[in-house]
């Protein structure tokens, strides 16, 4: 018979610890559940939203689903429903346990059942356990993180290897925000995130921006990414496949070959000099588009290493190759070799120039570390030090200096942190709460992963990837023509970027202020996307307007071209242009104003085209506007290609800031609502009012919909297909009875959300998520609790959040994975 690790016998006398594997008949104990709590709503006749659990049976993989969707609706204690028996707490644990535990063990060979490992399903452990008082009969243990490895992430990639072969300039504290040594490298102005060639060296080229993109040399980010909303820094989410293997390597021979020659390893000699115009004859005829259309400056930008200096000698020393080697390895793995490892890679060099000469032997050579376990994984694996009475291993040395590095930068430790490593300390809370309070306080020392946490978590950056219609983009009043939308957004993200860096260098309030502040960074461009969408009668008005002006403007130069022609008897009067409206009527643009700004955007790399940094400070139009769930960067990248995606946006309030959860979509749901282009969002999504739908509907549709005070352009508005917006919605069982109730519209909805100390514990709780890459358990209540506690105690401190949670348990020790499910013979 099937022995299930996560139950415990139900007699009071016994103690259950979330988690922890012990052995107990779990088809008996489920069919005991199921019979007192699910199938008179779910029995044979009639069943309630078709789904009968009527002689299930054990779980095994053909059942697998519908034994999924029973956690699911139980762990979120949506089922039973709230006016019939309710389990006990400790019961409903075992059960939810019980379920994980059978189902991976019956898919260990399937595919894997892994739902409850995604952030999103992180909100099924419930608030009032982590955050509250336990009942009898539950017994936490001191909490760790599993032992694993994580695979660099693609932002984190191709910052190692922009540190390879480009410059970047350092903090400058006249200018915070400029794009500085240690930042992340941006996406482009078309939200391409790429490795430029030499730009810093281009001082003229052939063509427009076009021909000057396609002309520059770059390499794309090679590692993928598994997710395009929610928290991404979880381990599990990525490998690197053979197709990823066999890139890196071409990318990594391109790298090598820059460092040595720098643009002679792209570009013909006569290129390189400080004067074009010696060189007009050989650029002569139509070159753009082409790498010989651009001409570079004789400067030396590009950081010079023992590569250059191996090979710009004549011959090969063993020395100048271990050099070589030993930097490389700790450019990509971000510590120094074992000398296992440096001999090892130093014998691969050799052996390749042996067989294909110098030059090209130690480029092949070299690009076999681009592939090293640790230039593409950072291990946790805790094999040093030994595990205490619940079997943990604290991380110590390298991996707990690289944890911490890994926490808030892209490039590898500094001087201090390395040497704290290396001289042994690095292996207490102590020693890391040293440094990371020491980083925390250094605005020299760039810290891009906690803006990707706050990216990840708003989901804001998303904008210029939501292709749009380009009839419905035009009727938001926004521009439709060519790349205009999508270049405004990716710029908007960067703006967003650049006001929670404002934000969190006032380290105050830090979520109540994202939510609620009347600060914009804005580029001109955004008078459009923070206006507001005009009635007809103000379009009307308008354009009367507009029309009365060019007239008496028209008339105006008629009167002067006639006493031109008196002037100028017998001669032909000048051509004169006739003046276009340049008016958009269709939008009241919003008045932004301040002091100029800068925001980090990328490196020139189209010419003309790039991304500009500067931007300005400014308010947001008064009674319009509130905080970043009312700027454009998040209002689009939670729309669709025709309208507002309440749903989705009800959805995101529901989980990251109230803390529900939603269970999946059944496959047998047509999640589509009517095309009735005549009608408000509103009216399409009565279909989701209906009975199968409303119980979780109910729970997003009237947290989104308070948010078509915008339309999905972002621009505010009062009509929409000509009837004045309804925006009211309702907070419906948030968990918190003070928050409950009506709300009239966006703004008060955010006000009131905005108080909420409920709010505040989830935002710790995926701030728990993203640094700790897993999901939270009851275990980890005591960790939650004392970040809560030091963010709160210190007025909303993020770097108080920060230091508890880097130094916490979860943080700083791992425990070897126990097996999920054990098999066990009995004579039952």
């Amino acid at each position: 018979m099937v022995q299930c690790l996560g139950l415990l016998p139900t007699a009071h006398a016994e103690t259950y610890t979330p988690g922890q594997a012990f052995p107990q008949d779990f088809d008996r104990f489920a069919e005991s559940f199921l019979t007192d709590y699910c199938i008179d709503c779910h029995g044979e006749t009639d069943p309630e939203g078709d789904l009968s659990l009527e002689g299930l049976g054990a779980v095994d993989e053909i059942n697998a689903s519908t034994w999924r969707s029973v956690w699911a609706q139980v762990t979120i204690q949506q089922m039973p429903p709230p006016d019939m028996t309710q389990p006990e707490v400790v019961h409903r644990l075992q059960f939810s346990d019980g379920i994980v535990s059978e189902l991976s063990r019956v898919m260990r060979d399937k595919g894997g059942f892994h739902a409850h490992l995604d952030p999103d399903k992180g909100n099924f452990v419930d608030h009032e356990l982590i955050f509250g008082s336990l009942p009898d009969g539950i017994q936490l243990e001191p909490t760790s993180s599993p032992a694993r490895i994580w695979r660099v992430t693609p932002q984190e990639h191709i910052t190692r290897l922009n540190e390879l072969i480009n410059t970047e300039p350092d903090f400058d504290p006249e200018k915070p925000g400029l794009r500085t040594h240690g930042d992340v490298v941006p996406t482009n102005h078309g939200g391409e995130l790429k490795l430029y060639f030499g730009t810093d060296r281009i001082i003229q080229w052939q063509g427009g921006t076009v021909a000057y993109a396609t002309s520059v040399k770059s390499v794309p980010a090679v590692l993928s990414s598994a997710r395009n909303h929610g928290l991404e820094n979880y381990p599990d989410f990525y490998t690197v496949n053979s197709a990823e293997a066999t890139q890196i390597m071409g990318v990594a021979s391109d790298i090598l070959r820059y460092m040595a020659e720098g643009p002679l390893s792209i570009a013909q000699p006569y290129q390189i000099t400080d004067d074009p115009k010696s060189i007009a004859d050989k650029m002569k005829g139509d070159l753009r588009g082409l790498p010989t259309s651009l001409v570079y400056s004789t400067e030396v930008v590009r950081p010079l290493t023992p590569v250059y200096d191996l090979m710009s000698q004549d011959g090969v020393t063993d020395q100048g190759l271990r050099n070589a080697v030993d930097y490389l390895f700790e450019a990509l793995t971000f510590r120094p070799p074992e000398p296992n490892e440096s001999d090892a890679y130093v014998e691969i060099v050799k052996q390749s120039i042996e067989k294909i000469g110098k030059r090209d032997g130690v480029v092949l050579g070299l690009s076999s570390i681009f592939l090293d376990r640790d230039a593409l994984f950072r291990p946790e694996l805790a094999n040093e030090g030994t595990p205490d009475s619940y079997g943990r291993v604290m991380l110590q040395d390298w991996e707990l200096g690289m944890a911490v590095n890994h926490a808030l930068r892209y490039i590898r430790p500094d001087e201090q942190l390395r040497s704290a490593v290396t001289q042994g300390r690095m292996r207490t809370r102590a020693d890391v709460k040293r440094e990371v309070e020491r980083i925390l306080a250094d605005d020299s020392i760039r810290k891009p992963r906690i803006l990707r946490f706050f990216r990840d978590y708003f989901d804001y950056d998303l904008a210029g990837y939501i292709c749009k219609d380009l009839k419905a983009l035009a009727e938001t009043g926004a521009s439709n023509r060519g790349q205009a939308h999508y270049n405004a957004m990716f710029d908007a993200a960067a703006s967003t970027d650049r006001l929670i860096e404002l934000i969190l260098q006032q380290d105050q309030d830090v979520l109540k202020q994202l939510l609620t502040t009347d600060k914009v960074v804005a580029t001109p461009t955004d008078r459009v996307y923070f206006g507001s969408k005009r009635t007809p009668e103000e379009i009307a008005a308008s354009v009367a307007a507009e029309k009365k002006v060019l007239a008496a403007a028209a008339k105006k130069a008629a009167a002067e071209l006639e006493a031109w022609k008196l002037a100028n008897p017998g001669k032909e009067p000048p051509e004169t242009k006739k003046k276009r409206s340049t008016v958009n009527h269709n939008v009241d643009q919003a008045h932004l104003a301040g002091p100029e700004i800068f925001a980090r955007v990328s490196r020139r790399s189209f010419g003309r085209g790039s991304m500009k940094p500067e931007r300005m400070l400014t308010t947001a139009p008064e009674g319009q506007r509130m905080g970043i769930l009312t700027h454009p960067s998040w209002l689009v990248s939670h729309s669709d290609a025709m309208d507002n995606h309440a749903i989705r946006r009800g959805r995101w309030i529901h989980e990251r800031l109230l803390g529900g959860g939603i269970p999946d979509v059944p496959i047998t749901v047509d999640a589509m609502l009517p095309d009735e282009p005549k009608s408000t969002l509103r009216e399409r999504m009565r279909v989701t009012r209906e009975d199968y739908c409303w119980t979780c509907h109910q729970k997003m549709d009237p947290l989104g919909l308070p948010f078509e005070m915008y339309n999905h352009a972002g621009l505010y508005r009062e009509i929409e297909q000509g009837k004045p917006v309804d925006t009211s919605g309702e907070i419906i069982d948030s968990g918190d009875p003070a928050l409950d109730g009506k709300v009239t519209n966006a703004i008060d909805l955010i006000q009131r959300l905005a108080q909420s100390e409920r709010v505040e514990q989830v935002f710790v709780r995926h701030a728990f998520r993203f640094w700790m890459g897993r999901n939270e358990t009851l275990n980890d209540a005591p960790v939650l609790q004392e970040a809560h506690r030091a963010y709160r105690d210190s007025g909303g401190s993020m770097n108080a959040l920060l230091v508890s949670l880097l130094t916490s348990d979860a943080f700083l020790y791992r425990t070897p994975s126990r097996p999920v499910v054990a098999e066990a013979s009995s004579d039952d």
